[in-house]
C-alpha cells in the first residue's frame, strides 16, 4: 500500500493556525489539493496569501458552527477541485472549566465546537464521497480523520468540558466508521498529548510552570511540535491505512502510560 496522497483533495478545518495549518501545508507539500477552512480570515490571508484562483491551495473563511457555512465550504471545495477525498477535522478548542458550577457553559460550548462541527461536516462530506463513487465497480470511498486528545480517557477536574468533548469525538469516530464502511469511507482519529499548538503556546505564556509539569509527566520528556503529527495524519488519510477504520491512534510521547496527574495544558 502507498502512503501517497498526491492528486487527492482534502478539506482541513482549523487551517489558519497551529496544528490545522501544519497538517494542511504538509498535505499540500505531498501533492494534495487542500482547502484550508477557518473562522479567522485575517490569519488565513497572513499564512497563505491572497486566495488564488488556481493551484493546489485555497482557503475558506467562515463560522463552521453554522450549517450553511459548512454547506458553502463543501460547495467551494467542489467548485475549486471537482471532488473531495479527505476530510481532516482539526478545528478544536480547549478551555478550563469549573466542574462544580452549573452556570459554566463550557461543556455545551466545546461539544458544539469540537463535536458538532466535525459531525455535521463529516456527514456532508461523506454524502459527497458516496455520490462520487456511484457507478464505480470498486468504490474509492474516502478518508475522514478527526483530531482528539488523550484527555478523552483521563480525568482532570479542570478539563471536564474538554474531556467530555474529545470522548464524544472518539465515539463519533467509531460510530461513523461502522456506518460508512459499506461505502469504503474510513473514519479514524488521532489522539495526542501535549503539542505546541497555538492554544498551548498561549497557555504557557500565562503559566510557564506548566511546561516543566508536562515534560515531567511525558516519558519522552518534551512537548511535541505540530510537524510531528502531520505524518500520522497522512498515514491515516492514505491507502496505507486502507484496512484501518474506527481506530484511535495515540501520539503522546508515552504520557498516557504514566501517572495521569498533570497540568491542564493539552
Amino acid at each position: 500500500m502507498s502512503f501517497s496522497i498526491s492528486g487527492k483533495t482534502a478539506i482541513v478545518t482549523g487551517g489558519a493556525n497551529g496544528i490545522g495549518l501544519a497538517i494542511g501545508r504538509h498535505l499540500a507539500d505531498k501533492g494534495a489539493n487542500v482547502m484550508f477552512a477557518d473562522i479567522d480570515e485575517d490569519a488565513l490571508i497572513n499564512q497563505l496569501g491572497d486566495n488564488p484562483e488556481d493551484g493546489p491551495i485555497r482557503y475558506f473563511a467562515g463560522d463552521l458552527r453554522e450549517k450553511l457555512t459548512l454547506a458553502n465550504l463543501l460547495s467551494a471545495t467542489i467548485d475549486a477541485f471537482d471532488s473531495v477525498d479527505i476530510l481532516i477535522n482539526a478545528s478544536r478548542q480547549v478551555c478550563v472549566s469549573d466542574p462544580l458550577n452549573p452556570d459554566d457553559d463550557a461543556v455545551g460550548m466545546l461539544l458544539e465546537q469540537n463535536l458538532m462541527t466535525s459531525l455535521r461536516l463529516s456527514q456532508l462530506v461523506a454524502k459527497r464521497m458516496i455520490k462520487q463513487s456511484e457507478g464505480e465497480e470498486n468504490p474509492t470511498g474516502g478518508a475522514i480523520v478527526n483530531l482528539s486528545s488523550i484527555a478523552a480517557g483521563r480525568a482532570h477536574p479542570d478539563l471536564l468540558a474538554y474531556a467530555i468533548s474529545t470522548a464524544a469525538v472518539e465515539q463519533m469516530t467509531q460510530s461513523l466508521a461502522v456506518a460508512l464502511a459499506p461505502h469504503r469511507i474510513r473514519v479514524n482519529a488521532l489522539a495526542f498529548g501535549s503539542v505546541m499548538s497555538r492554544s498551548l503556546q498561549e497557555t504557557l505564556k500565562d503559566h510557564s510552570d506548566y511546561r516543566t509539569d508536562i515534560e515531567q509527566h511525558t516519558p519522552l520528556g518534551r512537548i511535541a511540535s505540530c510537524s510531528e503529527l502531520v505524518e500520522a495524519v497522512q498515514f491515516l488519510a492514505s491507502d496505507g491505512a486502507g484496512f484501518m477504520t474506527g481506530q484511535i491512534m495515540t501520539l503522546d510521547g508515552g504520557r498516557s502510560l504514566v501517572d495521569p496527574v498533570a497540568s491542564p495544558a493539552h
